[in-house]
């Protein structure tokens, strides 16, 4: 199969077009910069390079006229992140889906998989939902707003006809991982992560990378159009998160003190226009926060069931994206 994705060159990206060339299939990959680091990486993998913007609606026809799939995976994932860059996110998280979904309905592209996000739901509370909850809550972030949006788009063209499959995965964990919590992470197999936290109670359904890019691969072969597929490895609550790492060489292995959530927002809100001051990554912020407090809670039955994934447990998924970190910590230190 010819496949054109877009947001190769990115964490789910590389890992998945790894797997989408292990099964013997044609990569058009779409980049911004052919000659970034990233962009190489896939390069090597196999996959061909076409340079584009999912924001530049007339960037994406040529490379995909011919396509047999379409995965749109690209997205701009940040928490804190400050007003002038409300437009670009929007620009690439609804306005690019919109781009892509739409040209592939033109050009008439036979199979869409559409890479969405668990928070699309919103928090379920105690409950452990799956993919027919319906969102109770409105949206605790930016991000979490324009994914919404797009999701709902995407949801609107399945109901029209339009050959899309939905992937939701859960909060992706693995080596390299962007994210705030992938930052922490660093921090402990370093030793800097400090022994003060908070949302000891906040629980999250994580899956890791390579599984993630796995059940991808499988919404092309086995998912069914118009469905919606959740991707996890598990559940499991903040405090037990630290205890397992704390199990694994690493920083601290006391917890000294628990914020309280009202003393926890403080806090992080706070940080945020300290780091943005000292040129700082953006772990802690408001909206981060607010996201560790929730309860996402999420069951990928349905995947396990229709794309007959097998996602390693949660547990090891952390073990396994700890022992990563740590190898490339003690590979940089040499």
């Amino acid at each position: 199969m010819k496949i054109f994705l877009t947001g190769g060159t990115g964490f789910i990206g590389q890992p998945l077009t790894r797997t989408l060339m292990q099964r013997g299939w044609e990569v058009i990959a779409l980049v911004r910069n052919p000659d970034s680091a990233e962009a190489k990486v896939i390069q090597t993998l196999g996959a061909q390079l076409v340079r584009g913007d999912v924001t530049d609606r007339d960037s994406l026809r040529e490379a995909m006229a011919d396509a047999n799939v379409v995965i749109h995976n690209a997205a701009l994932y940040k928490f804190g992140i400050t007003k002038q860059m409300h437009d670009l996110m929007r620009a690439v998280n609804v306005q690019g889906t919109k781009n892509t979904l739409e040209l592939a309905v033109e050009l008439g592209i036979p199979k869409i998989i559409y890479v969405s996000t668990i928070l699309v739901f919103g928090d379920p509370g105690d409950v452990v939902a799956d993919e027919t909850f319906q969102r109770r809550v409105p949206p605790q972030s930016y991000y979490e707003q324009t994914k919404t949006e797009a999701h709902e788009y995407a949801v609107k063209l399945q109901q029209q006809g339009v050959p899309i499959i939905i992937a939701c995965p859960a909060g992706v964990i693995g080596p390299g991982d962007p994210s705030n919590l992938g930052y922490l992470v660093r921090l402990y197999v370093r030793g800097l992560l400090p022994p003060v936290l908070f949302a000891a109670n906040g629980r999250r359904a994580h899956v890791y990378v390579d599984d993630v890019a796995e059940a991808i691969v499988r919404c092309c072969e086995y998912g069914r159009v118009g469905e919606a597929y959740i991707l996890s490895s598990g559940i499991m609550r903040h405090q037990d998160m630290f205890s397992l790492w704390k199990q694994t060489p690493g920083g601290f292995k006391k917890t000294l003190f628990w914020m309280p959530n009202s003393m926890a927002m403080l806090f992080n809100r706070m940080a945020e226009p300290v780091e943005r001051l000292l040129g700082l990554p953006i772990v802690f912020s408001g909206e981060f926060a607010l996201a560790a407090f929730a309860s996402w809670q999420f069951s990928a039955a349905k995947a396990e069931h229709e794309l007959g994934m097998r996602f390693r447990s949660v547990e090891q998924a952390f073990l396994d994206t700890l022992e990563a970190e740590r190898a490339i910590a003690q590979k940089n230190k040499c």
